[in-house]
């Protein structure tokens, strides 16, 4: 891996955690817990490795048509984790923000959603971005609406949840599609799909993400 082309944004569709559980004889909501866990093991792990930013897709807008009982546990289980690990949040050294909707989520998710926000605020060098309640047609159709007239690209990007470009979007678990996550700021990112389990996708696991992207000649449209 080459230290020195490190991409400075790099997106990750969390993809799954209940066929991870399912593989070891274990309910869907053990695979979201610990697909919860690692995704601060894997946000080290880019801080560490030089990335910029990691915007992850936790819950999208099309996540509410799931069953009711794992909507509830995805909806209250980060709150009890939070709690539990109070004092953890306070050592975090980057900075943590959230996209999407807010008004579907309980005033007890939106609480901590921005304390974490508050109390990671001043941290620089590395963002992790969890998109939850996230879904790129809702961003885009939200930041037109938005925008100066006449619109222009420039007006739209102006307004987006995310602004910064994708450079490598990752999606564990096998499946090869962007199923409505970053669609604008992906139109020229490098994709890597990986039949890793997002609960297993570790430091080793991202490392050959990057090395992929590394192998690949970034043309933007133009010619090497």
């Amino acid at each position: 891996m080459n230290d020195k082309k490190i991409p400075t944004h790099v997106a990750i569709i969390l993809d799954g955690n209940g066929r991870w559980a399912k593989k070891y004889g274990q309910p869907r909501s053990f695979g979201h817990y610990q697909g919860g866990r690692n995704l601060f093991t894997v946000a080290k792990a880019a801080q560490k490795l030089g990335i910029k930013k990691l915007t992850v897709y936790a819950f999208s807008t099309e996540n509410w048509k799931r069953p009711e009982d794992e909507v509830n546990y995805l909806m209250t289980k980060p709150i009890e984790m939070f709690h539990e690990n109070r004092d953890r949040i306070k050592e975090i050294d980057y900075k943590i923000t959230f996209v999407g909707r807010r008004d579907r989520f309980s005033k007890e998710l939106l609480e901590v959603i921005q304390i974490i926000e508050a109390e990671t605020k001043a941290h620089e060098g590395f963002e992790l971005t969890i998109a939850a309640d996230y879904g790129s047609y809702d961003e885009i159709v939200k930041a037109a609406n938005q925008s100066e007239k006449p619109i222009t690209i420039e007006s739209i990007e102006k307004h987006l949840m995310v602004k910064q470009p994708v450079d490598l979007l990752i999606r564990t678990s096998g499946e090869q599609r962007l199923s409505n996550f970053l669609l604008w700021q992906a139109s020229y990112a490098e994709f890597y799909f990986t039949k890793v389990h997002w609960p297993a996708f570790s430091e080793k696991e991202l490392k050959k993400a990057i090395k992929s992207y590394q192998d690949r000649n970034r043309r933007f449209g133009g010619l090497a």
